[in-house]
């Protein structure tokens, strides 16, 4: 008997504790919007961190509670916007397919070096000394874009510079971050001219520096003054839009090629 007491009364605790905890939980329980799992199933579990978000689930958090657009991931591409919509009972908005593009031609035949860099073989740690090449607006050749981009879309070429698969690219930018000079933006995949070269150099020097250099001739703008024109001793296009597609070849007139086509008419 003596012991029956301490036994009910330990049980008697121990009801009324799970009582209290069954309680507790129910009230300060948090109720999980059932869409996050089928946003985060939608998007492509790349978690890149180019919507700038941790990861996928972050971002499906986000788009649940509405912090975030259905297409704020640039990876999923249409499809993936259009279930995420779908499931949001929003409208679809159209998706404009991006990919990297390098905004340099200076190989190691056209862009001389004025010096050898020993350092740490990296763009940032080149840059920060001055690179080696005399174009101090080129690319700097280390492969920072390269390490950067987690869709093994970008290689190095045997020239110095490199080659984006534009089948690869799903435009998260990486590349874009990694470049310490900024030559590398995303541009509409449609678009078919680019303004190779940044240097802001002189016409002389930034021949001297690079065969393939701008040297501010406005022969491009020209041919289209109102899309094109010379700001810094260099071709800027203000709308890709506005160039008629019969003025490209007076572009492409070009002594340096620092402007052009990207793909000719019969590589598609």
């Amino acid at each position: 008997m003596n012991n029956l007491i301490p036994i009910m009364t330990m049980g008697a605790l121990g009801f009324l504790f799970a009582l209290g905890l069954v309680f507790a939980y129910r009230k300060l329980a948090v109720e999980i919007d059932p869409r996050i799992e089928k946003i985060a199933e939608a998007l492509p579990q790349a978690n890149c961190g180019a919507c700038g978000y941790a990861g996928c689930q972050a971002l499906a958090e986000a788009i649940a509670t509405g912090k975030a657009a259905a297409d704020s991931c640039p990876v999923g591409g249409a499809e993936t916007v259009e279930k995420i919509s779908t499931m949001l009972g929003v409208q679809t908005v159209e998706v404009i397919k991006k990919v990297a593009r390098l905004h340099c031609r200076g190989t190691g035949e056209a862009a001389p070096r004025r010096s050898e860099y020993l350092g740490l073989k990296t763009c940032y740690a080149s840059h920060l000394m001055g690179g080696d090449k005399l174009c101090t607006y080129g690319c700097l050749g280390l492969s920072d874009c390269v390490r950067a981009c987690p869709f093994d879309a970008m290689a190095m070429s045997a020239d110095g510079l490199p080659v984006i698969s534009e089948e690869k690219c799903t435009a998260c930018g990486k590349c874009v971050e990694a470049c310490p000079r900024n030559l590398l933006e995303l541009h509409p995949f449609s678009q078919n001219i680019l303004v190779y070269c940044r240097s802001e150099d002189r016409g002389p020097v930034a021949r001297k520096a690079c065969k393939n250099a701008c040297i501010a001739c406005g022969i491009c703008s020209r041919a289209c003054p109102e899309p094109i024109v010379i700001e810094n001793n260099l071709a800027v296009i203000t709308d890709y839009m506005k160039i008629p597609p019969e003025k490209i070849p007076e572009i492409e007139k070009c002594p340096t090629l620092a402007i052009g086509r990207l793909k000719k008419d019969n590589e598609g």
